[in-house]
């Protein structure tokens, strides 16, 4: 097959096809979401779940039925889905799952930049990574290999540089292993974890890591590349390209598995060498194995524990060089669109000095000037609950202004339960939710979620309707209308709102200007084919009341 130029996101989904992966599922998130997009342009099966949690369900169910199961997410997506992870270490799989991790040192675009090598560690479950697109490929098909042959899900972790970046790619479908037809079998004490069968589980599990260790000790995930004596250096993903080019003359150790350690492999090549660095973005996970194992080690600097590394950063590193760094150039502001609906909203909120109780979404910008709305943002959902902590908590006068605002794909993913909390646990002043409603997840590149009624690949699907789920739950006040076209209207409702002491849902609801004429021709797409199926008089396109 013809060499190809691919980012690390594309060749994993390749990789994905060759490997005959039955279905890829999970929640878009940067760097990960091309993941899931290029897979289904391949040709394979891939659907967008309402949350990183559901989609590792989905995965798992589909491994536990003999398939060959992609979960992906973004590095904070595996916190929510961190809930079945943990006890799909015990209860293993019978086809293959690869959940797929994409971290952000530096944050390009995460309000954190956690290391979720530590995951592996926690879980008790294998990690590869590569460093490249080659590799982002040739490493999937190994992991697929893993997962079946252990019957155990592998994490799979890259980083934004790595999902990002676009290298040549040799394909082999070659090498890719067989598949199986999907078959299930009733296996209790595998897959019900309850007490009686989760403690011999955890002791199966253990048992496979101890197997997957030893293996580790000479597969060719891990290999090592021998230079100078006066410098050893032990790097996995982009930081094995970075070492390469900062320091071609050094012995090499790259690690593909970096769970469980080839602790026998990494004390001989520490051996081998007079000075043996670590070399890892983010937390020294690496380097703290290895000195806990009493292998001698030299790990960087704290000052370069945060952001990502680069050539001229890892030759500062060689160097023990810990002067200031260069303070990077500053580029231009992000800011909403120009038409964005979310204008009249944050100027209205401005106008009025509310709380803002914000969330995770293109909305999040309101936190810029002019505005400068948006007093808090912690995670997927948390707009909610924290704007109802704020209510409970503030006096009277001030707990009035708070606001919890929250997108239409946040509140899909974490927002409904925010709204169980508030009719349940209601604050003595009632509170005001404001769901920014454009019809599509923006902040990610414009995917669809179930409240758009079109699938991942824009085909028409059950509609979510939001203020119909906020009135079933019993919102008294569920008001839907567009700011942009009535302003005055929007502020008389929120000064309404805002005074009343009872619970409210304000939907704002205005296509994304970068995604409406996009959502007129899915919508036109979709009528053209279902209506052929449909009865006279009923025709009307999923969406229309947008």
């Amino acid at each position: 097959m013809n060499r190809q130029l691919l980012s690390g996101d594309e060749a994993v989904a390749l990789a994905a096809l060759h490997a005959g992966v039955s279905l890829g599922t999970g929640y878009p998130g940067t760097p990960s979401t091309e993941i899931l997009e290029t897979f289904f342009r391949l040709g394979g099966r891939a659907q967008w779940a309402p949350n990183e949690k559901v989609a590792m369900e989905v995965a798992l169910g589909a491994a536990f039925a003999g398939g060959r199961a992609l979960v992906t997410m973004k590095h904070v997506g595996l916190n929510v889905a961190a809930d079945p992870l943990f006890t799909a270490a015990y209860t293993g799989v019978s086809g293959a799952m690869i959940v797929l991790t994409a971290d952000d040192p530096g944050m390009s675009s995460s309000q954190n930049e956690q290391d979720n090598r530590r995951y592996a560690v926690a879980a008790g479950l294998p990690m590869v990574e590569p460093s490249d697109s080659q590799e982002a490929y040739d490493f999937f098909l190994r992991a697929i290999e893993i997962s079946e042959r252990w019957g155990i899900p592998v994490l799979y972790r890259m980083t934004t540089r790595v999902c990002h970046s676009k290298s040549i790619v040799a394909p082999h479908p070659e090498t890719a292993p067989a598949t199986r037809a999907p078959h299930f079998e009733h296996d209790l004490p595998d897959r019900v974890m309850i007490p009686a069968y989760a403690r011999p589980a955890h002791l199966r599990l253990r048992a496979k890591l101890a197997e997957i260790a030893v293996w580790g000790e000479t597969c060719d995930l891990n290999r090592q590349v021998l230079g100078s004596r006066a410098l050893g250096i032990v790097a996995s993903g982009i930081s094995c390209q970075h070492a390469a080019e900062a320091a071609p003359e050094a012995s090499m150790l790259t690690l593909g598995l970096t769970y469980p350690l080839p602790m026998e492999l990494l004390r001989g090549f520490a051996a081998s060498v007079e000075r043996c660095l670590v070399l890892e973005e983010g937390d020294p996970v690496l380097a703290d194995a290895l000195l806990a194992a009493g292998i001698p080690v030299e790990a960087k600097a704290d000052v370069f524990r945060f952001g990502e590394l680069d050539v001229a950063r890892v030759r500062r590193i060689l160097a023990h060089d810990l002067s200031p760094e260069a303070k990077a150039l500053s580029g231009k502001a992000p800011e909403l669109c120009p038409a964005c609906p979310y204008h009249t909203v944050y100027n209205t909120l401005r106008k009025h000095d509310c709380i803002g109780s914000g969330d995770i979404g293109c909305y999040s910008l309101g936190v810029l000037p002019p505005y400068q709305v948006m007093d808090t943002l912690v995670d997927m959902g948390a707009s909610i609950g924290v704007g109802l902590g704020l209510r409970h908590t503030l006096p009277p006068d001030q707990a009035r202004r708070v606001v919890s605002i929250i997108g239409d794909s946040t509140f899909i993913h974490s927002g409904i339960t925010g709204l169980v909390e508030m009719i349940y646990n209601p604050p003595p002043t009632g509170h005001v939710v404001i769901v920014l409603d454009n019809g599509t997840t923006a902040m990610t590149g414009q995917q669809e979620h179930p409240a758009t009624g079109r699938t991942l690949e824009h085909t028409r699907t059950g509609q979510v309707s939001i203020e119909a789920v906020a009135r079933a739950l019993g919102i008294p006040s569920v008001t839907v209308l567009d700011p942009h076209d009535d302003p005055d209207g929007f502020e008389r409702l929120l000064l309404e709102r805002l005074a009343a002491s009872e619970l409210s849902v304000i939907v704002a609801r205005r296509p994304c200007v970068l995604a409406a004429a996009d959502i007129r021709r899915w919508e036109l797409h979709a009528t053209a084919r279902v209506l052929p199926q449909l009865p006279d008089g009923a025709c009307e396109p999923a969406g229309a009341a947008r």
